[in-house]
């Protein structure tokens, strides 16, 4: 089980990893109207989308085995379901990041940098939560 622990936690690294640094080229997609910058940043958000979808994927099932296999033993715990909770916020956010990757591709964006610049910062809160959840387990 210790295994499953730690690629768990190598793969939720990745993943958040890549969510910190695509909202990061969102920034950049923003503030820029250069025709070559904007082709060179639509590919590399849809290649870092689409690797850290497959990260997510790995984070997420190794997530839920080992939910399934505790269960009974942190069942009760509400530390637990406020953590599930933000993993599922996490996962919006992530769905989010593919919405804003298509807008970008289609050249529909409207929203400003400022916007980006905050929405960047979005996952680091979710990471302090999730981590001070899983470790102290403060109720």
């Amino acid at each position: 089980m210790l295994w499953i622990k730690a690629f768990h936690i190598i793969f939720v690294v990745c993943w958040f990893a890549g969510l910190f640094y695509l909202p990061r080229l969102f920034v950049n997609h923003a503030m820029t109207d250069n025709a070559n910058t904007i082709a060179t940043l639509k590919v590399m958000e849809r290649k870092l989308y689409r690797f850290t979808t497959g990260l997510a994927v790995f984070a997420i099932a190794l997530g839920t085995y080992l939910a399934v296999s505790y269960w009974e033993a942190y069942s009760l715990q509400k530390w637990l379901h406020v953590k599930l909770g933000l993993v599922i916020v996490l996962i919006a956010y992530h769905l989010s990041c593919g919405y804003y990757t298509k807008v970008f591709a289609e050249d529909r964006n409207c929203r400003g940098h400022k916007y980006f610049r905050v929405y960047n910062e979005i996952p680091v809160f979710l990471l302090f939560a999730i981590v001070i959840l899983a470790v102290v387990r403060p109720f």
